[in-house]
């Protein structure tokens, strides 16, 4: 960065009086910090990588104290981070501020070929480590091979089970799916039972795969009790809540049998478990409209399916479909796959985790193996006129959350925005807060969804305002706010 944006930084750093996401704060005032491979670790892993920002001391009120000897500092951060796997690279900037000096190293994310970046003293399980919050933990076990998998491209669907043969195979199913094979593929169809089974990868070395009879087995839970899908309806909003009888949910079960099969079980369950209203058009037609629009349901959970981590390490974990009265989440483990970011899904194509299971299932079921899930997603809650699709993924779960008509109704009804989004919203900007910030603590991926539906009419109203208003799209730019929040009542009835 330059001079004068490391000025700046520092003021909102005393303004903010908080570290972030991507700012780590070090006093550095009589000598280098000691141990900044975690940070240099988690910044090189993290998204878009991080700034340490050294002479500004946190514990004496975010004073700024300045650094002992700017010269000395870079060369032994340096040293530092030439102790890293792979070798970190900062960029320094140094400026001048009320006669102190500050200064700052940037640290990039690398590529995603070459995480996790690790001490290479303690070894890439101990020595790796990830940004949550404001602190930077260590990896866990899982976390570390998600990284190594990608890299060394480890297919864990074609894994062999060795308790598994080709008996387990249902023999209705194979020989539906040789018909297909041989429609569709004729190129492919050419081959042996035996050949096509192997060069798609549904056996290994003769046994079958974690692919193999998750399409064409008879029960594959026989061999993965847990990787199912667990379906429930709470009576709330929250998960815990019971219902009017004490019950903890109005309806539960779980899913097994292959990935068709379980496709089919848990959209029935959504089905059973939304209400369908009645619509008159403009024309004067009657319509039934469900609650969700069950096309994007549908893709959900069939991506949960496909794109879930199918490694030993998530053996033991099985997709959760949960039914809020307000919303449904269906949570699958394993997170993004690869370089692919939440903010890119649904812009550009992703790496498939499984793509050997993704052209099974297209032959299978005609399933469109061409990256049309998410924008597909996207498409119909913009059609059925609801909120967008929250897509979180973090720490080895990707989650999928879809408001349903009620939360939408409910908005137009009182005519203005959800009074406990904005409430949250004020309370946690009494501290100035960016943007990215309250998507986060809001869990909105749309940033452009929380500006022009929560943001603005606040800003407008009053309620918050901007720490850069001279420069609206700063990246400095923050959120705080100017009334105290028991003037929401007032608000609400304006």
């Amino acid at each position: 960065m330059m001079p004068q944006e490391l000025y700046e930084l520092v003021e909102k750093v005393i303004a903010n009086r908080s570290e972030l996401q991507n700012l780590e704060l070090k006093r550095a005032g009589q000598g280098t910090p000691e141990r900044l491979y975690d940070t240099l670790s988690a910044f090189s892993n993290q998204y878009g990588g991080g700034t340490i920002l050294f002479g500004i001391d946190e514990r004496a009120g975010y004073a700024v104290t300045g650094v002992y000897d700017p010269q000395d500092l870079q060369t032994k951060v340096t040293q530092q981070a030439l102790q890293m796997e792979p070798i970190v690279r900062p960029i320094f900037t140094t400026v001048d501020y009320q006669g102190k000096t500050v200064v700052s190293a940037e640290i990039s994310e690398i590529d995603a070929s070459e995480k996790p970046c690790f001490y290479k003293a303690a070894g890439r399980i101990r020595g790796s480590y990830i940004r949550v919050g404001e602190s930077d933990e260590p990896m866990t076990e899982y976390e570390v091979y998600s990284y190594e998998a990608y890299k060394r491209k480890i297919r864990d669907e074609l894994r062999a089970v060795p308790r598994a043969t080709v008996e387990d195979f249902n023999e209705e199913t194979l020989e539906e799916y040789f018909l297909k094979i041989r429609k569709e593929k004729a190129n492919l169809g050419k081959h042996s039972k035996e050949k096509i089974l192997a060069l798609q990868g549904l056996t290994a070395g003769g046994k079958p795969s974690v692919a193999g009879l998750m399409v064409l087995g008879d029960y594959p839970q026989a061999f993965f009790p847990q990787m199912g899908i667990t379906a429930m309806v709470v009576d709330g909003v929250t998960f815990g809540e019971l219902g009017a009888s004490g019950e903890r949910f109005v309806d539960n079960k779980r899913f097994d049998g292959t990935i068709p099969q379980m496709l089919e079980g848990a959209m029935a369950f959504v089905r059973r478990n939304t209400r369908v209203s009645t619509v008159i058009n403009e024309n004067g037609v009657r319509a039934d409209r469900p609650e969700y629009p069950l096309k994007a349901v549908r893709e959900v959970i069939l991506n949960a399916l496909i794109h879930r981590d199918y490694s030993v390490h998530t053996e033991d974990c099985p997709i959760r479909v949960v039914i809020y009265k307000d919303r449904i989440e269906v949570e699958n483990p394993g997170g993004l796959y690869g370089r692919l970011t939440v903010k890119d899904l649904g812009k550009h194509p992703a790496d498939t985790r499984n793509p050997f299971l993704a052209g099974n299932l297209e032959v299978m079921i005609n399933t469109e193996n061409r990256f049309s899930g998410i924008p597909t997603i996207l498409q119909e809650m913009k059609n059925a006129g609801l909120r967008p699709p929250v897509f979180e993924s973090r720490r080895g779960t990707f989650k999928v959350t879809l408001y349903n008509s009620r939360f939408v109704d409910a908005e137009e009804a009182k005519g203005q925005i959800d009074a406990s989004v904005e409430e949250r919203i004020l309370l946690f900007c009494q501290t100035p807060r960016s943007k990215e910030d309250i998507a986060a603590r809001l869990n909105i991926s749309a940033e452009y969804y929380l500006v022009k539906r929560y943001l603005k009419p606040l800003l407008g109203k009053g309620l918050l305002a901007l720490t850069v208003p001279e420069k609206p799209r700063s990246k400095f730019q923050r959120y705080y706010t100017v009334s105290k929040t028991s003037d929401l009542q007032d608000f609400e009835n304006s």
